[in-house]
C-alpha cells in the first residue's frame, strides 16, 4: 500500500535567474483575480512558456506559475498579498522573479494522512495531483474553525480522493 507522510520533506535547489520590473496590477476581466504582466519572454528567459517561480511583490514573497494566457505572460497576484501590500487594480507594483526549483510539498496533517492511509485510491489519487491540487485540500481542511467541521471534510476528502476527484 503506497503510505501519506505528514513529514514535510524539501529537496534544496539552485536559484537560476532573477529578473527585477514594475508592473500595473491587471483585473481579469469579471472577476476579483490579479495578475501582472512580467516585462520579459519568459521562453527567452527560462526556456519555457510556462514556470515555476519564487516571486515577491512589494517585498511579499508568493510562490507560484507564470504561463502563457491569450498570448501575454501572466503572474497571479493573491488578495492575500494585495492586502499586504495594500494595493490594487491599476497599481504599480515592484515584482522580483526567479525559477523555482526547490521540490514543492504540502505538509499533510497526521489525522488528514491517517485517514487517506486507510484507502489505496485516495492516497493514488493524492500523489498524482499538482502541487496545488494538494494544498487545495489540506487548506481545506486546515482552514476549520471547529474540529468537528474538520472531521467531516477529512471524511469528505478522502471520499471525493476515493472517486479519483480534485476538490469542487
Amino acid at each position: 500500500m503506497l503510505m501519506i507522510k505528514s513529514i514535510k520533506h524539501i529537496k534544496q535547489g539552485v536559484n537560476l535567474l532573477n529578473q527585477k520590473f514594475k508592473a500595473i496590477i491587471k483585473q481579469h476581466e469579471g472577476l476579483n483575480a490579479a495578475y501582472v504582466e512580467p516585462n520579459f519572454d519568459l521562453k527567452e528567459v527560462f526556456g519555457s512558456k510556462r514556470v515555476k517561480v519564487k516571486a515577491t511583490f512589494d517585498g511579499v514573497e508568493y510562490r507560484g506559475s507564470i504561463v502563457n494566457m491569450g498570448g501575454c505572460y501572466m503572474l497571479g497576484l493573491t488578495q492575500e498579498i494585495r492586502s499586504k501590500i495594500g494595493k490594487g487594480f491599476g497599481d504599480e507594483v515592484f515584482v522580483t522573479v526567479e525559477k523555482d526549483v526547490v521540490e514543492r510539498t504540502v505538509e499533510i496533517p497526521e489525522d488528514f494522512a491517517a485517514a487517506m492511509n486507510r484507502d489505496e485510491t485516495a492516497v493514488s489519487t493524492f500523489k498524482l495531483l499538482s502541487f496545488t491540487g494538494q494544498k487545495e485540500y489540506v487548506t481545506w481542511i486546515t482552514s476549520a474553525k471547529r474540529e468537528l467541521t474538520r472531521s467531516e471534510r477529512i471524511i469528505k476528502a478522502v471520499t471525493l480522493l476515493s472517486e479519483g476527484n480534485r476538490l469542487k
